[in-house]
């Protein structure tokens, strides 16, 4: 278990989806730790069904993290996540804008690359390295993300199809 889980800084809505606690109307969102992949991925599966379930795991945790705040308490809070493989097309749709990365998160997914490695690694059934070049910041109001609800439950179940 993570630490910060234990101290109750990180909370899991997903086995695959990770908040940081909101803190001064905002909360950052992070994908599932290496051990998370490892544990949680089947390993049968091909590159495409593991992709799926892992984007079905992110699209239901921004459901249930929705679902923990009233519509009240939602307009008041905005999500952030710093991701390489989400582009901007794929971002718009769930409901979140790109902004500016800022150059600590640049330095800690590089420093971070040999975990991003395994784990995209994990995701695709390949040796696959991420490309960290095209990190991307978005942003949400947690309210919006709270509107979508249908279509993202509804993408969500077509992925896991």
């Amino acid at each position: 278990m993570p630490q910060g889980r234990k101290k109750g800084n990180l909370i899991y809505y997903t086995p695959l989806f990770i908040t940081e606690k909101e803190k001064n109307g905002r909360i950052i969102i992070h994908g599932g730790t290496l051990f998370d992949y490892y544990y949680m991925i089947d390993r049968n599966w091909k590159g495409k069904q593991r992709i799926r379930f892992i984007l079905s795991q992110y699209i239901l945790g921004l459901v249930k993290l929705s679902e923990s705040f009233s519509e009240k308490e939602a307009e008041k809070i905005t999500l952030e996540g710093t991701s390489y493989i989400l582009n901007d097309r794929t971002a718009e749709k769930l409901g979140f804008r790109r902004k500016e990365t800022n150059l600590l998160q640049q330095f800690i997914l590089t420093y971070n690359y040999l975990q991003i490695l395994l784990a995209n690694s994990i995701a695709k059934g390949k040796v696959s390295f991420p490309a960290i070049g095209r990190v991307s910041t978005f942003t949400a109001p947690l309210s919006a993300i709270k509107a979508n609800k249908n279509y993202l439950c509804k993408l969500a179940k077509k992925l896991e199809d």
